[in-house]
């Protein structure tokens, strides 16, 4: 009798042990990480192939200019925020794979002996039995709803995180490009200021000049030398910000070719109703805040289907002090009393609290587009009236030149028109970036290219890094 409890139980637990998963220890090990994080290289072999794989030719690589498309694959290959999200990603799949499981028998039993039983009965007592779960009313398949909610929730939130990368690359290059431009316009502008203080100098040393005309001369040449001693500096963290934003490191940012600002004409080929639709439709924000709402719906169904009690079959084999039974019996929790009310309340004030937030984002939406748009407008204007005032001051130079061939301007004249050009070129270049600022304030609101170029961006492919798996 012995034995064969022992075997009853016993084959059971074996059977089970089988399939019993081991804990492996995977320590972090912070100097290897810091290694591996300073030694990432535009040249690595598997960046390559994943820029050949989103549409490039080895031919086009190692780039001659590295532009926003370039840097934000750069971005999508490197920077570890994504690696974050594509592993709560996995986490909400696992989760996935968890909802859709059903719910798993469990066995008990029970051994005993009595020493108070007569001659002719065994004082021996087992007994052996079954709990089988059945959930009612497709708690199941509401579970595996709510949970591929949930991983696409978690999925947009890796593609809304690679946009946030792109239009934080796309502001640190403008930056870097306008540094650029400004140190270029900057150092024109130092050439034709010492340039006026040469004049003066001989001016007084001839006794046609005054120490005033001199020491205002030097003044702003030397206020011109701050500025560009500061745009210097500010190259150095433009870089640094835009390695932050790649995820590679200062050195490697530093050597690669930034592709310099071109001469473009804005088209907003949209109108403000349109941009709205595009944003209200495309932004990702808006797209996760409709999965959370559907998580929402989802968690009132499961309350409303706790209602019905689930149901556990017991059957039992008792062998007791000589005699054998056999039983059958179910359980389930009397929900019924209260009908789960206080539950499925709580989750519909949980539905409201996301309409309300969905109704809210939308609002701000619009609000950001009305803003964006309206800043483009304003800025393209401004741009047109320095491009304006700076063919006038062109003019103007023109005609000073005219007259110094003609005699009737001096050097000096000359040399103040020559600055005034340059001064009203530097306007135009700060109204230029400012629009192109604007446009991609525009373009963050929208979420959508707006050179409507297909750009390659795929964050769903979580092994996109490797090739071969």
């Amino acid at each position: 009798m012995i034995r064969m409890c022992v075997c009853i139980i016993g084959i059971p637990m074996l059977m089970s042990g089988c399939g019993f998963q081991q804990y492996f220890a995977k320590p972090l090990e912070p100097q290897a990480i810091s290694s591996k994080l300073k030694n990432k290289s535009i040249g690595n072999e598997a960046f390559i192939q994943y820029l050949v794989l989103n549409g490039y030719s080895r031919d086009q690589i190692p780039f001659k200019h590295w532009g926003v498309d370039e840097l934000t694959y750069c971005a999508l290959f490197f920077h570890p925020s994504l690696d974050v999200a594509r592993a709560q990603w996995r986490a909400a799949v696992a989760n996935q794979a968890s909802a859709s499981e059903k719910p798993i028998p469990s066995v008990s039993t029970r051994y005993a002996r009595s020493n108070n039983v007569n001659q002719d009965v065994s004082p021996w007592l087992f007994e052996f039995g079954i709990d089988i779960p059945f959930e009612t009313a497709n708690k199941r398949d509401i579970r595996i709803e709510n949970a591929n909610h949930l991983s696409e929730v978690a999925k947009l939130e890796i593609a809304q995180r690679a946009w946030i990368l792109r239009n934080m690359v796309a502001q640190a290059l403008h930056a870097y490009q306008l540094n650029e431009k400004q140190l270029a316009a900057i150092s024109n502008e130092y050439a034709i200021k010492k340039e006026i203080v040469d004049i003066f100098q001989k001016r007084l040393d001839l006794g046609a000049a005054t120490i005033v005309d001199l020491s205002n001369a030097k003044l702003q040449l030397q206020s011109t030398t701050a500025e560009q001693n500061a745009l210097l500096q500010k190259r150095f963290l433009l870089h640094a910000d835009l390695a932050s934003h790649i995820g590679l490191p200062l050195e490697v940012v530093k050597a690669m070719p930034l592709m310099q600002a071109e001469e473009f004409a804005p088209i907003l080929a949209d109108s403000r109703s349109e941009t709205e639709e595009i944003a209200l439709l495309n932004r990702l924000d808006i797209r996760i805040a409709l999965e959370r709402y559907a998580t929402a719906e989802a968690k009132i169904k499961l309350e409303i289907a706790n209602q019905y009690p689930n149901i556990v079959f017991s059957p039992a084999y008792i062998y007791e002090f000589g005699s054998r039974l056999w039983s059958l019996g179910f359980s389930g929790l009397l929900t019924v009393l209260n009908k789960n009310k206080l539950a499925i309340a709580e989750a519909q004030q949980l539905r409201e609290v996301e309409a309300a937030q969905f109704e809210a984002l939308q609002n701000t939406v619009i609000a950001e587009v009305n803003t964006a748009f309206a800043n483009v407008i304003q800025t393209t204007l401004v741009a047109e009236e320095q491009k304006r005032l700076h063919t006038l001051q062109k003019n103007n130079t023109m005609r000073v030149k005219s007259r110094l061939s003609a005699g009737e301007a001096d050097r000096l004249e000359m040399t103040y028109a020559k600055l005034e050009e340059t001064l009203s070129e530097k306007n135009v270049t700060n109204a230029d970036f400012e629009l192109r600022r604007a446009l991609i304030a525009l373009e963050n609101v929208r979420q959508v290219p707006l050179n409507k170029r297909p750009l390659h961006i795929d964050p769903l492919r979580f092994d996109d890094r490797n090739p071969h798996s």
